[in-house]
């Protein structure tokens, strides 16, 4: 397990560190060694490199041997007492055994020698610091074992022959093994591994084989990295622990000797909480020490580096011991290790990296032990759970979140909304505002401001006039150097009583129901019902529906099948319209509205030849009237006509059951209109109300009319005197060349295309004389309301069309039809919409339109109602003048004839240079 920790970690490394085969061709410069330390700590030597200085390289190491540089691959490293640990972001240390391979030792002294290579991304250059440290460790215990990351390695004194337990000076060769070393050197030749099964290699094999084996002039080193064939494990104090022994034959010269050499590690013995991390190293290691020995130093360090009790209590750390182990509580979060982020199933995670150190001086049979372990240990993954605060106050329309925390190494790349994945800089362009808070302790959170009014944004209304905003998004991260990619979804709602329902208004003329709908803040999204019927396409067009993207109207005639008669008298009816705006989705009522108007209508006519006519209609208090059943006293007389609605009833006073009586100076008819039922038996119903209609006509008897005669002669002639009245004259502009619909007042100002038809209706108001004609003697157009304003447009010259314009007016024939009763009191004409324009410039883009009318007797014999455009002068119009032209001087005539009649402004819908 431990083997394959330091596996992971080199490979860790590789990421910014190559231990590969040099680049050839490749130009070497010094650079000074800031970023660079180098200390030596017990029997290591630590050389510290900053992340500013490796970051964007890729690095090598090489030992300094003399002349040589040897490159220092992650086996050679295991081998020869090299180790490296760096952190993801580019801190990196190297630890060099003070007996590694490489090393120029001298009476205790130590040259240490490296050389690092840092190549830039393009491979085109490499920068290389040469750093050299001398250290002295002259505290060398008896017997010495240092358990590194990637390797563990046991030093013991170099035993004399008199020495007890600590060598075996072997004269009879025949007893080590029948290999026989040729050699003549002086050194460890051959090695046994004390496993299982022993295993004896030659100093060449072992070397082959990953180990170290050699002799300096005081001790006899043996260096194994984890985890291979010739170790094996070994459970101390419930602690698994890797174990290497030994038996080393070296010649000397005093002999053949050989020496048991011992090394164990341990490769367990964490416990986690989610505050402290508690390392248990075993009080007496069995494979090492016996019953009979004693602690004489007991140290904890950092990184290997011993700190003392004032250091480890400003950290946190405690180091103390059991019967059984020796523990090193470290608090998690101390400054001495670092966090990282991770995301597994994208799900966002931390662990805690932290490399305690341990080192324990005991004595056993009159032999110092030195145990010295430096052990890296990184938390297992710990949930952190992310914090959103939703800071959303309804009333600003903008969405606040607050989303954190995390550690610097978590980068904010894009976030998922509806519509799709955005960027940071295409969320800033739709004036989204993303921040990153940095905190002290070196984490960091994300804001997020989203207005209501985007579309990224979706609404809902639970309630009739509140809408609940939501905003759906998925926060996407990677965690660096490694660039991992995680999500975090996020959805945040607020609610919001903001819906403006719509506004009905209505009037009512002599005939017509006017209903106008106010959009509200909602627009177009729901459904109208007309009484009882939905507002269809083909509804819509019965009732002259129009609309502008704010608003609709309607106008229906009071006898239109959807409205009810709520109450009949003998001069009027009063009718009422319903009109009901719901939600489309669910059905809510939005308006409910309706208006009620009296209308005149005569119910019954008395004639003079003794005839009375009588009109029946279905009231809404008797809703399953049927009009068709209707009668008179005598059940014998129906309706002459009816229909779903009315019943009409002609008879004479003196048959159906009409009832006379007399009252002062008249003589009352009398007969009801009622529902017929069979065999006279009265209707009673607890749904419908009895129906009953009163109809009556009075005749006057008794009256004297006294005529006088004068046969007095007369020398002139009897006249009339003049009686004075107004007649109205009204202009207005058609939708279209039908003369059906027509701009109303709210409408204006009306837009239309340069070159499009605009259609003029002129009607005489209010006059039933068929002898009377309407005649439009002169039209022109104005750039402002005032009709004497200059420039002007002739359009109508004496009753004619202009004839010095290219685009003629065009006057249209009026017949009969079910409005138009007098078509002589009408006159209609189109004209082409055009703007005026100086120095081919259009000076505005609006328009009035003015007329003279005259009105004439068609029986006149004076020529003056000569009808339109009937004698036309051949005078044309001036030219158009721009801003300098002048309209022609008109003639004046009776006021009593003429009427004066403006509309607009008239606003062209596309602008255009082109003059009409």
């Amino acid at each position: 397990m431990r083997m394959l920790d330091n596996i992971l970690l080199w490979n860790v490394m590789a990421a910014l560190i190559l231990l590969g085969q040099a680049k050839p061709n490749l130009k070497h410069r010094s650079q000074s060694s800031s970023g660079l330390t180098t200390d030596c700590v017990g029997n290591l030597m630590r050389l510290s490199l900053d992340k500013a200085l490796a970051v964007g390289n890729h690095l090598e190491v090489e030992a300094i041997n003399g002349t040589q540089h040897i490159l220092i691959t992650p086996s050679l490293a295991a081998q020869c007492g090299y180790s490296m640990e760096s952190d993801p972001w580019g801190n990196t240390r190297i630890y060099t055994s003070l007996l590694g391979c490489y090393v120029n030792n001298k009476e205790d002294s130590y040259d240490v020698g490296l050389r690092l290579k840092m190549y830039s991304d393009s491979q085109s250059d490499v920068i290389s610091h040469d750093v050299m440290q001398t250290c002295s460790y002259p505290r060398w215990a008896s017997r010495e074992i240092l358990c590194d990351r990637n390797y563990m390695e046991v030093s013991n004194h170099m035993a004399t022959p008199n020495a007890k337990g600590q060598a075996q000076n072997v004269k009879d060769s025949s007893k080590l093994d029948t290999i026989q070393d040729d050699s003549e050197a002086l050194g460890i030749w051959k090695v046994t591994f004390n496993t299982p099964q022993p295993v004896t290699m030659m100093l060449k094999e072992v070397e082959q084989a990953g180990y170290s084996a050699m002799a300096t002039s005081t001790r006899l080193v043996m260096r194994s990295p984890y985890n291979t064939a010739e170790t094996y494990y070994e459970d101390v104090a419930g602690v698994p622990m890797e174990v290497l022994k030994v038996s080393a034959y070296y010649k000397a010269k005093h002999g053949l000797s050989v020496v048991n050499l011992v090394a164990t590690c341990p490769t367990g013995g964490v416990l986690f909480t989610n505050e402290v991390i508690s390392w248990h190293v075993p009080r007496r290691v069995t494979p090492l020490a016996d019953s009979k020995f004693k602690i004489l130093e007991l140290y904890m360090g950092i990184n290997g580096q011993r700190l003392d009790k004032s250091q480890m209590s400003a950290r946190g750390h405690t180091l103390y011991s059991t019967d059984f182990h020796i523990v090193i509580d470290i608090q998690v979060g101390s400054p001495d290790g670092y966090y990282k982020s991770h995301a597994p199933d994208y799900q966002y995670h931390v662990t805690y990296t932290v490399e305690p150190m341990l080192e324990l001086l005991w004595r056993s049979n009159a032999q110092d032990t030195r145990y010295k372990v430096l052990y890296p240990i990184t938390t297992p993954l710990m949930p952190r759970p992310l914090h959103i605060q939703n800071n959303t106050v309804p009333e600003t329309r903008v969405f606040s979140m607050f989303l954190g925390t995390f550690l610097h190494d978590v980068q904010l790349k894009n976030i998922t909304f509806s519509i799709g994945v955005l960027t940071i800089k295409e969320c800033s362009a739709r004036d989204f505002i993303i921040q990153e808070h940095l905190f002290s302790n070196g984490t960091k959170a994300f804001s997020l401001l989203v207005p209501f009014s985007d579309e990224v944004v979706l609404k809902h209304n639970p309630q009739r006039l509140v809408t609940t905003y939501f905003l759906q998004l998925i926060f996407g991260f990677i965690i660096l150097p490694e660039e991992t990619p995680f999500a975090h979804p996020v959805e945040l709602q607020a609610s919001l009583q903001d819906i403006v329902l719509p506004i009905i208004t209505g009037t009512c003329d002599q005939n017509m129901f006017y209903i106008h709908v106010k959009y509200g803040s909602q627009g177009r999204n729901f459904q109208a019902m007309v009484g009882s019927q939905v507002l269809t396409p083909e509804v819509a067009e019965e009732y002259h529906f129009q609309e502008n993207g704010t608003h609709f109207s309607l106008i229906l005639p009071y006898s239109a099948k959807d409205t009810v008669f709520e109450l009949l008298t003998s001069t009027a009816v009063r009718a009422r319209v319903d009109l009901l705006l719901f939600a489309t989705i669910n059905n809510w009522v939005l308006a409910d509205y309706f208006l009620s108007c009296n209308f005149p209508l005569t119910t019954t006519v008395c004639h003079p030849n003794g005839t009375m006519t009588a009109l029946a209609v279905k009231v809404e208090s008797v809703p399953n009237l049927v009009p068709s059943q209707l009668t008179l006293q005598d059940k014998s007389c129906k309706p002459v006509f009816s229909d779903l609605r009315v019943a009409y009833f002609s008879f004479s006073v003196n048959s159906c059951g009409t009832t006379r009586r007399f009252m002062d100076h008249y003589m009352v008819y009398e007969n009801e209109i009622t529902l017929a039922y069979n065999k006279g038996v009265a209707y009673k119903s607890p749904i419908d109300p009895e129906y009953r209609q009163t109809i009556s006509c009075y005749y006057m008897i008794n009256a004297t009319l006294s005529v006088a005669f004068s046969s007095t002669h007369r020398s002139f002639n009897p006249t009339a005197e003049i009686g004075l009245g107004q007649l109205m004259v009204h202009m207005r502009l058609s939708q279209d060349s039908s003369y059906r619909h027509f701009y109303q007042a709210e409408d204006y100002p009306v837009a239309e295309y340069l070159r499009q038809p605009l259609y003029f209706e002129v009607e005489l108001m209010e006059s039933t004389d068929p002898q009377l004609e309407l005649i439009l003697e002169n039209c022109w157009a104005t750039l402002h309301k005032n009709r004497t304003s200059l420039p002007s447009w002739d359009i109508i010259v004496d009753s004619c069309e202009n004839r010095d314009d290219s685009y003629k007016t065009i006057f249209y024939p009026v017949v009969s039809d079910a409005r138009v009763v007098y078509p002589s009191h009408i006159k209609r004409f189109s004209m082409k919409m055009f703007t005026f324009t100086k120095d081919e410039e259009v000076v505005n883009d609006e328009i009035y339109v003015h007329c003279d009318a005259l009105i004439c007797d068609t029986n006149s014999q004076d020529g003056s109602c000569r009808g339109q455009c009937m004698h036309p002068t051949g005078l044309g119009g001036d030219k158009h003048q721009g801003t300098k032209g002048l309209r022609r001087e008109r003639g004046s005539m009776d006021a009593t004839h003429q009427r004066q009649i403006s509309t607009g402004p008239i606003v062209q819908n596309t602008q255009s240079n082109l003059l009409k």
